[in-house]
Parts: C-alpha cells; structure tokens; sequence
C-alpha cells in the first residue's frame, strides 16, 4: 500500500526550515511517487511549483543512481571482487548491468540485508531549496571523475536534443543521465554548481541547491525591512531596567545598591524570586530575600535577566498565542540551563543558555503579541506594494522568524551571545564560532521541548549538535527529553515550593 503524504508536516517543514527525510532500502515505485508529492508541496510552498517536473527527474535520477551504487556493491561482494581494485572493477563491470536486471530482487535483498540504504532529504535554507539524496556506500575516487566528466561534457550542448542525439557511453550510473540532468538544471535557469557530489561521514552525497523565485525572495526581503523599521513603533525598554543594567556595570556596584533598585520593581523582584527558587538551582530551601537572590544569580546572570523581562514587559503575553510561546520558551530556558549544568557541565554558559531560552522566539512573539497596530501597518505596505498576502503570512507563520527575533535583538542592544542564540536557533551550524556552544545548547534545548520534533527522524537534527552531546539515537534524544521533562514538572509542582 502506498505511503500517503501527511501535508501538514510537509508545509510545517517548508516554513520552519526543518529537514524532512525519506529513506528506503531498495526505493520501489511508490516511494519514487511519494518523494515527487514531498517534492511538489515544497515547491507549492516556496512559489516555484513550475520547477516541480524538471527537478522531479534529477531527484529520481540520483536515487536511481544511488540505488545502483548500493546494488553494485552487494554485486562485487557477492562475485568476490574488490571495487577499488582497476582489473577486478572492469571484471565485475562487464555483467553488471545484465546480471542485476535479470535477478533484481536477489540483489535489493541483499542490499536489505546489509543495511545498505538511500535516503533524500528536502531542506529550506537562506531562501533555497536543498535537496540531498544519499546513500551509505562511498562513491570511489574513479567513479567521482566519471560523474565530473559527464558534467564537463554537458558545458558542450545547449539542448537535451544535442545531448540525446551524441553517442554516450552509458554502461554506469553516471552517463547520460547526469548530463540531462545537467541540462535540466540549465533549462530552469540553474548553471552547474547547482550540483555536487561527494561524501560525508561515510554517505555518498548528492545535493541540488534551488534558490527561491527572484521575486519572491525580494519580497520576503522587503517585508522583513519593513518588520524591522516598524520596530521602532515598540516602546524602548522601561527606563528603570536601563538604569539597573547601567548600575550593574559600573565598577563600583555594589549587592546592597543593586538589591534595593530589583526591590523597586515588584514585578521584576517576583521574576527574579522565581528564577532563584526554580528547580534549575536546586537550592536546599526557598529563597525570599531579594539581596540573597541577587548574590546567587550575581551580576551577570541578573543583566541577562534583565532582557528577558524587559522583551517580555514590551511584547506582552496577554493573548492566548502569546501566552503559548511564552510558556514554551521558559521551558526550552530550563532544558537549556539543565543541559549546559549536568551534559555539557559548562557553568559559563549557564546565564547565556537560560535567557536565550527564554528569548529564542521572539520573532514569533512579535506577531503573536499585542501590537496590532503595527501589525496591520505591514499588511498594508504589502499590500500598496503588490505583494502577495500568503507572503507575509509565510513570516508570521514561522519563516524567517529567528532572522527576525535576531535582528531586534540587535537593536534592543542585546549581547551577540543572545542575538546568536535567537538568530540561529534553528540553523545552528551557521551561527559565529564563538557562541557555538550556546546556540547549539538552545538549539538542542528546542528540540527536546517542543512536542512537533518528536514526530521526526533521527536524521532530520542537526548532526553537528547531537554530535558535541554524544547522542547517537532517537532512544537517546528520547532518554534526556523524559529526564528534562519530568524535573520541569517537579518544579511546577506547587508542593515543592511551599
């Protein structure tokens, strides 16, 4: 029975620029069918629905191919011969094609057999489209010329037409077929480096690069300026938090003063009394005295505070959305703070991970919040300006809303720790060198707080992140979510804080 597309996902991956994976064993018809219905919703979505049949054949050409690559291997293992060896590898070739059509099933069981698997991966990323088709068998150094050289001779011909009517050795995967492919690319106004090839952490990789319709990136661009611009219609931060976070960087300051300026704030003294006595510091007993709070917190920790209050006073959380995201960023502040003090055992980045928590979705809370007014002052410059209404509800909806959160944060003067954590929270392998450790904490923290990753595969998070917490699984990523959630609802336990 034939898989069906579950849309939703599909839209919901397109805009929040979350990788969705497919992978199979030995890629039968209906999956072919399936990837071009992903393919297809995901062109839908970016505005590029014309594009769906020349990019539908490279994507079944290179999952052929790589489908191919898999079955020559389990191929020569089974005649004895060894790939990398020239003699043994023209041997094996002289039957290949004929004796792997006659008796395909044999073959694709035994690629089963030994795991061997091609997975394709649709990802949006900085306005592309990327399409990555793998396969767990390295291409050899020989056959990458073969496929650069296919490349190489396509520079050749102007139309598929040329290509079909001159004379191609076609005896592997990488003949004709790369070079239509190639041309196929051309055809949509793609020139070569659209497409490479090679291999990662032992994968053959093969990658399309799509960059989104001209105009439609032009216009994403304009709305995110003029989201920008109209920042400047949200209140400045409360001046009593701007003269706090002055006090605190002054040489001279002192617990006694910095106490007494938290105290005036009764809503401020509250938040900073919750922080203190969550769970998160796993104090012995509850804390009321705000001079004890401000010690244990210290200095830094308390300027970091300071911005997540002052962003929650100016973007509000009275509407129900609002409230929603709010709840769910102070959860993703104690994944983060817990896995900074008990995986990554880091007390540095304690302070950092928490508030970028707190504040990683703050583009989201933009439109969430209770400032309709600029709101509707961006739907009418989309709409003097001609651009499609789908558009700006592409941003609202979750695209391009870390870029967005990060932005403000700029100009709200945040640290660029902070401004990476929010501004990268879900592209963590882009972020500076230097706040590595804290954007792929929140990163990870993201994940495991919100309940829609659950839904996905291993494969889809970011490699590099789960790399540096040595998780290796979903059982694993499983293990430490069950572990955070159950000390997060230990601390919401209002027993515990009696």
């Amino acid at each position: 029975m034939a898989k069906q597309v579950e849309s939703g996902k599909v839209v919901q991956a397109a805009r929040s620029s979350i990788p969705l994976t497919v992978k199979s064993f030995t890629l039968p018809h209906e999956t072919e069918v399936y990837l071009e219905e992903i393919l297809a919703l995901f062109l839908q979505e970016l505005g590029q629905g014309r594009l769906k049949d020349p990019l539908a054949y490279c994507l079944r050409e290179l999952a052929v191919n790589a489908k191919k690559a898999n079955t020559k291997r389990v191929y020569f293992k089974e005649k004895g011969l060894d790939i990398l060896v020239s003699d043994q590898y023209q041997e094996g070739m002289r039957n290949f094609k004929q004796e792997t059509l006659d008796n395909i099933n044999h073959y694709l069981d035994l690629q089963k057999e030994d795991g061997l698997y091609i997975k394709v991966i649709f990802h949006t990323k900085g306005g592309r489209l990327n399409l990555y088709v793998c396969n767990n068998t390295e291409i050899t150094r020989h056959e990458q010329i073969r496929v650069f050289d296919r490349i190489a001779r396509s520079r050749a011909f102007d139309s598929l037409e040329e290509a079909l009517a001159t004379v191609i050795d076609d005896t592997e995967g990488a003949g004709l077929g790369i070079v239509i492919l190639v041309l196929m690319l051309k055809k949509i106004g793609l020139d070569e480096d659209a497409f490479d090839i090679d291999v990662k952490n032992g994968e053959t990789v093969a990658r399309i690069v799509v960059p989104m319709e001209q105009v439609k990136a032009d216009n994403l661009d304009m709305i995110s300026e003029k989201l920008v611009q109209e920042i400047d219609s949200l209140p400045s931060f409360p001046e009593a938090i701007v003269s706090l976070q002055k006090k605190i960087t002054e040489p001279d300051a002192e617990f006694t003063e910095i106490a007494r300026m938290v105290s005036a704030d009764p809503a401020l003294t509250a938040e900073l009394l919750k922080v203190v006595n969550s769970a998160a510091f796993m104090l012995p007993k509850r804390v009321d005295n705000i001079m004890e709070a401000v010690k244990l917190v210290g200095f830094r920790g308390l300027t970091r505070l300071l911005y997540a209050y002052g962003a929650q006073k100016i973007l509000g959380s009275e509407s129900k959305e609002t409230k929603t995201l709010w709840e769910h960023s102070y959860r993703t502040a104690f994944y983060a703070y817990n896995l900074a003090r008990n995986v990554s055992k880091n007390k540095e980045l304690l302070d950092d991970v928490y508030v970028g928590g707190i504040l990683h979705d703050m583009g989201k809370i933009i439109f969430a919040s209770t400032h309709p007014e600029m709101i509707n002052r961006i739907e009418m410059f989309c709409r003097d300006k001609g651009i499609p209404t789908e558009l700006f509800e592409d941003l609202s909806g979750g695209l391009n809303h870390a870029e967005i959160g990060g932005r403000i944060a700029t100009k709200w003067n945040f640290p660029e720790a902070l401004v990476s954590a929010i501004e990268y929270h879900h592209h963590p392998s882009d972020c500076p060198v230097e706040h590595r450790d804290v954007v792929y904490t929140v990163y990870l923290a993201n994940v495991l707080s919100d309940p829609k990753h659950q839904e996905f595969d291993f494969d889809q998070f970011d490699t590099d992140v789960m790399a540096q917490f040595n998780i290796r699984s979903h059982d694993q990523l499983n293990a430490i979510r069950k572990r955070l959630e159950a000390r997060f609802s230990q601390e919401q336990d209002p027993a515990r804080n009696r």
